[in-house]
């Protein structure tokens, strides 16, 4: 009889505990503040692909969860609690639908959080489901989004590949990619700018390490791959824009297994000028920010970063008032750069944003 009755304790405790968490707010409530090139076409499970993109909201209670399906069981995500992004929770997600438990002692009253893509589009996608909050608390108004705006077209460096790694090991795996803290995105927290990452490591405006090119991708919707996904240009303007591109190229170019015949300098130009008159055309008055670096294609004596100031050059020469560069410098380190490389480059581009904008 005893144990019938702490049985039935136990399963009452246990049903009260679960009933208590038991409001799901949907992906399509007007509550949150999505950020990136993210896929809308069913509102109630947002398809998240690109570095960086993110998903905020407020709200009450003392609990939270956060309900994801992903594509591949390879993503990551940093979940920033009241804006403790010094300690957040991190989700190895799983391969399909699962629920992830960020903390039921959160204290009561308001919150915030962030759900952060640290992975890149070659990790998949993931599909936001919404939040799980306390049965009697709310989602609150909405965060407000910052009226700055940067958009940032790059490689590995600029999603964050391998920039939470140990120094002294490898960096290829997807649990030490943090785009968080790579340099576009600790620049664009310092300028309270928005941030949307068009990034795939390996990628390069002429030879790629797979077959597809910056300029066959740099319009997709989805990161997923080369795909037929189209974004609207006209949904998300920045005022700024950051080019950091060629890293692959220079490791590629002289390959002729890669690409033939290999390109001469005057033709290596010509491809990334047009890149940055492609970018240009999309949007007529943002200032543009030719950037490289900060590994080997930036060591001293290589010859890439005059071939951005070349084309820059040329440009500027045929009337573009709105373009200028930045290199990264490279400090010798033969991996992706880690964390400390990457605040130092946000640094260089934060000045070379003020100095293009006058932004303080």
């Amino acid at each position: 009889m005893l144990k019938r009755v702490i049985t039935f304790g136990l399963l009452v405790c246990f049903q009260l505990s679960t009933a208590v968490y038991a409001k799901v707010v949907p992906a399509n409530d007007a509550g949150y503040v999505y950020t990136g090139r993210i896929d809308f076409a069913n509102a109630r499970a947002p398809y998240l692909t690109w570095p960086g993109s993110s998903v905020k909201a407020r709200f009450s209670g003392a609990s939270l969860s956060v309900t994801l399906n992903d594509d591949n069981g390879k993503n990551y995500y940093n979940v920033i609690v009241d804006g403790n992004d010094a300690f957040p929770f991190v989700i190895e997600a799983k391969q399909g639908k699962h629920d992830y438990w960020i903390s039921k002692t959160l204290g009561d009253g308001e919150h915030t959080v962030e759900i952060y893509k640290r992975t890149e589009g070659e990790e998949g996608g993931t599909h936001f489901l919404g939040i799980s909050i306390d049965d009697d608390a709310t989602l609150l108004a909405p965060p407000a989004r910052p009226s700055r705006r940067v958009e940032i077209y790059g490689d590995s460096i600029s999603s964050g590949m391998g920039n939470v790694a140990p120094h002294n090991a490898g960096d290829g795996l997807p649990r030490d990619k943090n785009h968080y803290l790579s340099y576009g995105a600790i620049t664009a927290r310092a300028l309270n700018a928005e941030l949307h990452t068009i990034s795939q490591s390996g990628i390069g405006i002429m030879v790629s390490w797979f077959n597809f090119i910056m300029p066959q991708f740099y319009d997709q919707l989805s990161a997923v791959g080369n795909n037929d996904s189209q974004w609207d240009f006209s949904a998300w303007t920045p005022q700024v824009v950051v080019i950091n591109l060629m890293q692959n190229d220079s490791w590629l170019v002289p390959d002729p297994k890669r690409i033939s015949p290999t390109p001469t300098e005057p033709q290596i130009i010509a491809a990334y000028q047009d890149f940055v008159t492609s970018i240009r055309a999309k949007y007529p008055n943002a200032q543009i920010i030719c950037a490289l670096g900060s590994m080997d294609a930036t060591k001293a004596g290589s010859p890439w970063p005059g071939y951005v100031e070349a084309a820059v050059a040329n440009l500027v020469g045929a009337g573009d008032n709105k373009l200028s560069t930045v290199v990264f410098p490279f400090n010798g380190y033969g991996q992706h750069p880690r964390v400390n490389q990457h605040m130092h480059n946000a640094e260089l581009l934060k000045a070379a944003i003020q100095q293009a904008t006058g932004w303080e």
